[in-house]
Order: C-alpha cells, then structure tokens, then sequence
C-alpha cells in the first residue's frame, strides 16, 4: 500500500436546499488504497443517509471546517463558482497551491473562477470535463442528469390528476397518458424510459439528429419537426445556439405537439448560455386543463416562457408548471453515490503513487483546471468574462 500522503478534505454543503455530498463511505477504503486520507465535517454527510459514525468506520476523520480546508484537496458538490453567496466565506479558507474540486458554473458565473485566481489555488470544474471515453467515469453531470431525469417524472405522475398506464377495468378502459420529453440528453432519455417504464406514451425531441436512435432506442417516437437545425452540435457533443429565427420556427411548431400532451419534460440547455425558450405562454394555453409541465432547465431561465425557478405556477387555464433547479438533491443518497464514485476516479487520476500530480498537458486535467498558478486557465472563461488575454487552450 502507498504511503497516505494526500489528504482530501469533504466540507459540509451550504447552498440553499443542498443535501448531497461529495464522497460517501464506501468509496473510503479505495482512495485508502491510493495513499489518500479523508477528514470530513461534522455532519457533512447527514442530509443524504450518511452519518459521521459511517465515515469513521471506513476509515475517514470528522473534523471542523477549518479543519476541512486544511487538507491538499477540498471536494465539494458546488464549490465557490456554483455557491457565490453561501459560499463566499471558504474563500478566505482557501490558501496558494491547494486544490479545490467540484461543480462550479465557470461560464455561467466566470467572475467565481477570477476569485478562486486571485487566491491562487488550482480550481477544477467539473462542468468542464471532457467528452472522451477514458473520462467516463468522472462524468458528473451525466451522473446526476440521470437522477434529475428520473425524478422529473415522478413530480409530474405525482401531480398529474390520470394514471399513466392503459388500464382495462370493468368500468372500462382508460387510455395511457401521452408524455413528451424535449431533449434527449442523458436527463431527457431517463424521462423517455421512466415514463414508459410507468407506462405513458411517450414522445421525444432533441434539435440534435443523431439523438433520434436513442429516442427510439427507448420505445418513445422521435417527433420530427420540418425544421434545418444545420449544425445544432458543439464539438463536445452538446447543443448549441442556433438563431432566433430558427427557434421562433421552433416554439410554432412544439406548440402544436405540446397542445396533445398530458405531461411535457424539458430538459434543453447550451452550456454557458440561457435556457432556449421553446414552450411560450400561448403553448401552455393550448394544453388540457390538468397538464403538468417539468421544466429541468429552469436554473437557466427554462425552456417554457412561465416558468419560474423553484416556484410552481398554475396558469389560467389550470395547467401546473414547475421549474425545480436541483432535483438531484430531492435524491441525495443515491446521487451522492453517483458523484462520489465519479469524483473517486477523478482524485485517482490526480494522485498518482500517494502524491498530487497535475499533468497540464493531459486532455481531462487541462480540460477541467478553470484557474492555476494565479491565472484563468480556460479561454472560454475569460471569453465570458470579456477579457482579450491568450491563454492556451484544452
């Protein structure tokens, strides 16, 4: 066994409504392994089913805060960037050379990763991962987009005033519920295969092509829309902005499949960028009395025009809009599972032999390293801070 050499720091989550944590338990024993000790704060794991007495025992210390951001390696869920306010304080904590881990929106709030510059630690985002098969397992938001996709069903089957499945009764027949999940990224496929497995007829839509074989894969139509998206792809596989012209053409035609839905998941977003408005207010008019829509992409201002984040709205003609901004959170014992096994494999591809290595040239620790050495490593970021400085790019 390697001698412990590193040690990784789990703090206590304080964004608003936060109940995951960055590493569980069970993963203890192979970071042990990896010549990697854990000290985790009191009370760190207790919102998801893991109390301090289940980190002793797989060999962690529970300690302060303080004692927390002492360690080489701090671990979060959100760190500064994606907690800017409740987060602010553990910037002083922060100290020149250590490394700090976990999702922090650098495009969405680039002026968190200045910050975390200016105290010259090495930040990773996990945002930025990127797409390539060896990177699987580190894959954050594919883990936790799963969760989200999941449990947007279960909130609407929850509200939803109809079963979802065709029953034959002796009072007759009731028809299934017909489900349209717009997106088919990882969290709009397990919309697509949690409604079916609920036994909805369901729909499926992404601007993105190639995306209609997984949509069918899964027993849903792909809805084909008479629209040229050219190309709706970046060259990390996700979508892209495409025009206002081509998405006005867009919300007319969803109007029209919405207006036949029991249930509409969204789950549309451009990295960086605001939500894509594809269901305006007069879509949601034309929907029957009783209909629910999930809107998943309402932390970025969401796709449907009356959305409101973490608000439910119940317009005029009574059809109920929520806009949940964390769903993996209403899940946290699982879903700190599935970010604690990806950020497991991330801490072992950072130390290597029981010592901390940041291989710059390497694709996944140049693809994620936000801010090193006192600078912004990624020119996507100080695009969006509009800065003209040259930085080597991943």
């Amino acid at each position: 066994m390697s001698e412990i050499r590193v040690l990784v720091g789990v703090p206590r989550e304080t964004y608003p409504g936060e109940t995951r944590v960055a590493l569980v338990p069970t993963v203890l024993p192979t970071l042990t392994k990896a010549g990697i000790n854990v000290v985790v704060e009191t009370g760190a794991g207790a919102a998801a089913g893991f109390p301090d007495d289940m980190y002793r025992e797989h060999g962690a210390t529970v300690g302060s805060r303080t004692d927390v951001f002492g360690a080489d390696v701090v671990v979060q869920v959100r760190t500064f960037g994606a907690n800017p306010d409740a987060g602010r304080d553990d910037l002083d904590r922060m100290r020149p050379n250590q490394v700090v881990v976990g999702l922090a929106d650098p495009l969405g709030y680039p002026a968190g990763v200045r910050q975390l510059a200016e105290r010259k630690v090495s930040a990773f985002a996990m945002e930025s991962l990127p797409r390539i098969s060896r990177a699987q397992s580190m894959d954050v938001l594919s883990s936790q987009a799963t969760v989200a996709g999941y449990k947007a069903v279960l909130m609407a089957a929850n509200l939803l005033p109809k079963v979802f499945p065709m029953m034959t009764t002796a009072a007759g027949t009731v028809p299934p519920v017909q489900v349209f999940v717009i997106g088919a990224g990882v969290a709009g496929l397990m919309a697509i295969a949690t409604a079916r497995r609920l036994g909805a007829v369901v729909q499926g839509y992404d601007v993105r092509p190639a995306a209609q074989e997984d949509i069918e894969s899964l027993g849903a139509r792909a809805v084909l829309l008479p629209l040229e998206p050219g190309d709706a792809e970046d060259q990390s596989g996700y979508a892209k902005e495409l025009g206002e012209a081509f998405y006005k053409r867009q919300q007319e035609l969803m109007a029209q499949v919405v207006a036949g839905c029991d249930v509409v998941i969204t789950t549309a977003l451009i990295p960086g960028k605001r939500a894509p408005v594809l269901i305006t207010e007069e879509a949601v008019r034309g929907m029957e009395h009783g209909s629910v829509i999930v809107d998943c992409a309402a932390e970025r201002g969401g796709n449907c025009e009356v959305t409101l984040a973490d608000q439910p709205v119940v317009t005029d003609n009574g059809v109920t809009v929520l806009g949940p901004t964390n769903l993996p959170a209403t899940v946290p014992y699982e879903a700190s599972q599935m970010y604690a096994k990806n950020m497991t494999a991330f801490l072992l591809h950072l130390v290597k032999e029981g010592k901390l290595d940041l291989d710059l040239e390497d694709e996944i620790t140049k693809g994620t390293l936000v801010a090193y050495a006192g600078e912004i490593f990624q020119k996507r970021v100080l695009e969006a801070l509009g800065e003209v400085e040259h930085v080597e790019q991943a």
